[in-house]
């Protein structure tokens, strides 16, 4: 027995009998199955990682080292097709369509008295002013403007043609320019009344103290600006209240505004200097001074000064009653001051821009004009006196009593020809700084890094548009970035090739070759 529970032990386990599985089923019963334990799902990932050499798959490719791939950034206006609603919003498709808004893609339209009566447009006045170095599409911007323009009944006055660049203009539209000069027969009376001494019979006493007062502010502006033109050594001659006194005296005398007439005699430059050169007693008594001795002493620099530019500088072109007729229907007229030496520019385009301010202070709606005032930093120069009657020349594009008003369009290099007009803190170069924001529209060509950074710290441009005017601007003639108002817009200008022939400037360089 011993022996049996012995191997027992030394063999295999005897069996521990049925399980419940087995014993139920010997009953013919089944247990019921466990239930399989439900398999969780992972959460997606939100971020994968990616190898910078690729993931490791068939047929995928994987480097063994980092490529060289540079990496870029592009904003909305250098690839618009991305972000086609990015760009600056559109303007309204009416006025001169001058060509192509790049970073939409669209038709560009300049409308200025138009932008000034909308809402949506940003501006309060139609002044613009161009600037841009040479070569780079002033002059074809601008006379595409004003060609194109006459197509909704506006017409164009060249206040100075300096260079002669509106020359072939004037010809294709058949008419002449008027040309100015020592010598020549044309004679421009910056003095003269204007439309407001029309019909000066007719005006109660209040309309004609009105309109009085706007003559002589024009007139003495002027004058004001001419004597403050010029020099004694190193300074300007002062023009003082008691000057002021004076000259207005003087043409009260002479026009008969101080005798109560009932129409104005016009009068002239020279016609001012001999009446302050040989005063009258009646004079010297309205001129407070105690006799003729110290109103000529106390009127010596200014007399002088009158006198020098009388005898000089305005002699032959602005000394006599105006003696071109002037066709205001044609669609453009150009005064011509190629034939003047370099010194008497600026005195001219002084007196032209009264003399125009004065024949356009009170226009019909249907008498709509583009007055270009071309080489405008010329006139800048002369002084502070200069650049206040510039200024005010500026602000006449709303009319006189809301009656008339022109697009100003000024012309220039760069913005440091504005602010030539004196030293730095100087009070004509704060009016000439301040005088860029009288034009709500720029347009700004080409530039260099050292210009661009000028405009960018008057008018705030900020980088991108700094960076077009010096890359992208000066890669094509025409190219420009439109200020108008606060918005900036990317424009290509676009000739067809009879505005590009009239507004080619190189002419007398291509003659040569």
């Amino acid at each position: 027995m011993s022996a049996s529970r012995g191997r027992i032990h030394g063999g295999h386990r005897a069996s521990t009998g049925r399980d419940v599985a087995r014993l139920l089923a010997d009953f013919g019963h089944d247990a019921p199955p466990a239930p399989m334990p439900a398999k969780q799902e992972r959460e997606p990932r939100v971020f994968r990682p990616t190898s910078p050499r690729g993931p490791r798959k068939a047929d995928r490719g994987w480097a063994p080292a980092r490529a060289p791939v540079a990496t870029w950034r592009m904003t909305s206006d250098q690839a618009p097709a991305f972000w086609p609603f990015i760009p600056t919003p559109a303007l309204p498709p009416t006025g001169a369509q001058m060509g192509i808004d790049v970073a939409s893609g669209a038709a560009f339209h300049c409308d200025p008295l138009g932008w000034v009566v909308r809402d949506d447009v940003p501006i309060s006045n139609p002044n613009i002013m161009c600037f841009g170095k040479p070569g780079t599409g002033k002059s074809g911007t601008t006379k595409a403007f004003i060609l194109r323009m006459m197509d909704f009944g506006y017409r164009a006055l060249i206040l100075g043609d300096t260079k002669d660049e509106y020359e072939a203009v004037c010809a294709f539209l058949g008419v002449a320019p008027i040309a100015l000069g020592a010598g020549l027969p044309a004679r421009v009376n910056p003095l003269a009344l204007g439309p407001l001494g029309h019909g000066w019979d007719q005006l109660d006493a209040v309309e004609a103290q009105r309109r009085a007062q706007s003559v002589f502010s024009r007139w003495l502006t002027l004058v004001r600006a001419l004597v403050g033109s010029q020099q004694i050594g190193e300074d300007l001659v002062p023009f003082g209240p008691t000057d002021e006194t004076v000259v207005r005296t003087a043409l009260a005398d002479l026009t008969g505004y101080a005798a109560g007439a009932t129409s104005l005699t016009e009068t002239t430059l020279p016609g001012l200097w001999h009446a302050l050169d040989n005063p009258a007693p009646e004079m010297v008594a309205a001129t407070r001074f105690e006799n003729t001795r110290q109103f000529m002493d106390e009127t010596r620099l200014l007399r002088d000064a009158l006198g020098q530019l009388v005898n000089g500088t305005l002699a032959g072109m602005f000394d006599a009653h105006t003696n071109v007729d002037i066709d205001w229907l044609a669609p453009i007229q150009s005064l011509s001051l190629s034939r003047l030496p370099q010194e008497a520019v600026g005195i001219a385009l002084t007196c032209l821009g009264s003399w125009g301010a004065g024949q356009r202070e009170v226009v019909s709606r249907a008498d709509q004009r583009v007055v270009v005032r071309d080489e405008a930093w010329r006139q800048l120069r002369l002084g502070p006196e200069a650049v206040k009657a510039f200024d005010a020349d500026m602000r006449l594009s709303r009319g006189f009593a809301g009656q008339g008003g022109d697009i100003q369009y000024a012309v220039a290099h760069k913005p440091s020809d504005l602010l030539s007009a004196g030293d730095e803190g100087t009070q004509a170069q704060m009016i000439a700084r301040d005088m860029l924001h009288l034009a709500d529209i720029k347009i700004l060509h080409g530039q260099g890094p050292k210009v661009a950074a000028e405009l960018d710290e008057i008018l705030g441009l900020g980088p991108l548009a700094v960076h077009a005017i010096t890359t992208w601007a000066r890669q094509e003639p025409g190219r420009a970035v439109w200020q108008v108002g606060e918005r900036l817009y990317k424009v290509q200008t676009v000739l067809h090739p009879l505005e590009a022939a009239l507004a080619n400037t190189n002419l007398g360089i291509e003659s040569v070759r």
